[in-house]
């Protein structure tokens, strides 16, 4: 990802206003970050001027266009446009053509993203990503949150089970037996980044795990047993 330094204002791109696209908008501008925001629904765009004066009703989304709304000009393009794979496609290419840092496209389908990579974009799969943070969750008993950030690496955010109260992290062997790592232990507000080896589980602990998924489901079938 492209960044700046602390005191400079990332400038981002937003093509497209579905739900993704919208809802990806009113994040960014409740954080003041600098928009440029481009949909072909006069409505949608209306709305969004309240947020940014940088809104562009768009019906074709040529090179030309594009360029005409200054979005080359942004440190981050994200194109939001998921149901009509040929236009998000092109609306892809023409973006890394212009030479923008960062250009994140939003897929629909494994096939959508190999061609958005293939193109130089980085790719994300929000209704993907959403069904396997909700399914994790509800395979794993007392999760709290659950993050995906590659195939083999999740962390888990879990209220501490009953079964390990009283427990050293030593003793529960977590690494040798489920492949799992204690990133930090909350309590109380208090949050705990170094975990030592004699500290005991107590009520109220929410632990911070990372691992495979493969060992979260293992790690809970043991607290089930």
């Amino acid at each position: 990802m492209f960044q700046k330094g602390k005191t400079e204002k990332l400038m981002y791109g937003i093509v497209g206003l579905g739900r993704f696209g919208y809802a990806l908008a009113m994040e960014l501008s409740a954080s003041d970050a600098e928009l440029i925001i481009i949909d072909s629904d006069e409505e949608k765009i209306r709305e969004l001027r309240e947020v940014t004066e940088n809104t562009f009703v768009v019906k074709k989304l040529d090179k030309k266009t594009l360029l005409d709304t200054g979005i080359q000009n942004c440190d981050v393009a994200v194109v939001c446009i998921g149901e009509h794979m040929d236009t998000s496609i092109l609306t892809t290419l023409n973006l890394v053509s212009f030479g923008i840092p960062t250009v994140i496209s939003k897929a629909t389908s494994a096939e959508h993203g190999i061609i958005l990579e293939k193109l130089g974009a980085e790719v994300v799969y929000p209704e993907r990503d959403m069904a396997i943070r909700l399914a994790s969750r509800l395979e794993t008993s007392r999760v709290l949150d659950f993050v995906q950030l590659s195939e083999t690496i999740n962390v888990s955010k879990m209220q501490v089970p009953q079964k390990i109260l009283g427990k050293t992290v030593v003793s529960l062997e977590l690494r040798s037996n489920f492949g799992l790592n204690i990133i930090a232990i909350e309590n109380n507000g208090t949050v705990m980044e170094v975990i030592q080896p004699e500290y005991t589980f107590q009520m109220n602990d929410i632990l911070f795990l990372s691992g495979s998924k493969t060992g979260l489901l293992k790690f809970n079938k043991y607290l089930k047993s």
